[in-house]
């Protein structure tokens, strides 16, 4: 009957193993590693440290056995590593004096603390393996845009807990768009922007600020974008008020800009109801940077654009007198944003202010010219002047 016990016992941890693997995923292979590594790290701990231990674990034949070896002797010294005879035989008939036998040790009689440390280790195992499944899955969408539910918001920092799947993910407020406002329940839009493992949890940073997040949603709203017919070359975006994008088409038949505009406006429409009414100015990108630093500075008409220096990527446009404050933007944010679309250091002048700097100029010029006759003229007096002293001394000697 005790034997029959002791086997039904055995099988439940090869049921429980299984439904580990069926519920959590958790591989039985991997859990069965943990558990005899947990065994022989309790057994070593009661036993003074005697570590030659034998764990027999077969899932397919349902046997679960632990052996301890230890010497055969007549006095008991170190209990962890000796037994005596009479003990010894009752495992093994041909055990001596002198002899190593394998003693069958039975899980309950671990003792509390072994049992705990086993009960530790296969938590921790556990918690590596989910770990590892929410790092593999979040992975696979790094820098991709997910949906998300509101779960809780945390009043004293104003952070959003939100659930994506079955897991918990903190929306930053530095993250959020400053004009939003969340409801428990309520399903948003989130850019995974990083993910790392650390030693204890797992770190996942993800934003409704990066401008990773206009992209994707453009990929999602422009079949010509998904398929690889138009290019997006550049987003820059400052979150909740403007962002710009510049488009290129792989097919001189596709309008790249019409295409994210969609009918009547349709899909780029989508895409700012999204965002809360972000406006959103869409470029056409060129090869030619004269070209594209211009229509960067859209909606501003530009008269011209002048490369200062190509190694610190400076540039000069010039933009008429009406269109400058426009060109500039609200507390420079148009220029800004231009700037970084293009990756270039944009100087803004009016026609006028470089009407009035090219005269400036050339009255320096014409002063520099007049002081330079003037010298001249002067150089000449002196020279002449010099000549009528010299003859008059040459004179008066005669």
């Amino acid at each position: 009957m005790a034997k029959s016990k002791a086997k039904k016992e055995e099988e439940s941890i090869f049921d429980a193993l299984a439904l580990l693997e069926k519920e959590m995923n958790i591989p039985s292979d991997y859990m069965i590693e943990k558990i005899t590594n947990a065994i022989r790290i309790a057994l070593k701990k009661s036993n003074n440290g005697n570590d030659d231990i034998q764990i027999r674990i077969e899932p397919e034949n349902k046997i679960f056995s632990v052996f301890i070896r230890k010497t055969v002797v007549e006095k008991v010294v170190d209990s962890g590593r000796e037994v005596l005879l009479d003990v010894a035989l009752k495992h093994d008939p041909f055990a001596e004096i002198g002899s190593v036998v394998s003693l069958k040790q039975d899980p309950k009689q671990f003792g509390r603390i072994a049992a705990q440390t086993a009960k530790h280790i296969i938590h921790q195992g556990i918690r590596d393996v989910e770990k590892g499944q929410v790092a593999e899955e979040f992975q696979n969408r790094h820098q991709e845009l997910v949906t998300a539910t509101v779960d809780r918001i945390i009043p004293d920092t104003g952070d959003v807990v939100v659930k994506i799947g079955d897991h918990d993910v903190v929306l930053s407020k530095n993250e959020q768009v400053g004009n939003e406002h969340f409801e428990v329940g309520d399903l948003i839009k989130v850019y995974v922007v990083d993910v790392k493992i650390g030693d204890r949890d797992l770190r996942t940073t993800i934003s409704r600020t990066h401008p990773g997040m206009v992209k994707r949603l453009f990929e999602t709203e422009v079949p010509e974008i998904f398929d690889g017919t138009v290019v997006i070359k550049s987003v820059s975006r400052e979150a909740g008020s403007r962002t710009k994008i510049a488009v290129w088409s792989n097919d001189e038949n596709v309008d790249p800009v019409g295409a994210c505009i969609g009918p009547r406006g349709s899909r780029v429409t989508k895409i700012v109801e999204e965002l809360g009414g972000e406006k959103i100015d869409i470029i056409k990108y060129s090869e030619d940077l004269s070209e594209y630093i211009a229509k960067a500075l859209s909606p501003a008409d530009v008269t011209s654009v002048e490369i200062l220096d190509e190694s610190a990527r400076s540039c000069r446009v010039t933009v008429p007198a009406s269109q400058l404050s426009l060109a500039i933007g609200n507390k420079g944010q148009n220029a800004r944003l231009a700037a970084r679309l293009t990756g270039w250091k944009i100087d803004i002048r009016s026609e006028e202010e470089m009407m009035a700097a090219a005269e400036e100029n050339e009255e320096d010029l014409l002063e520099e010219e007049s002081d330079e006759l003037f010298t001249d003229e002067e150089e000449n007096g002196a020279f002449a002047q010099a000549e009528a002293e010299e003859t008059q001394d040459e004179e008066t000697e005669e």
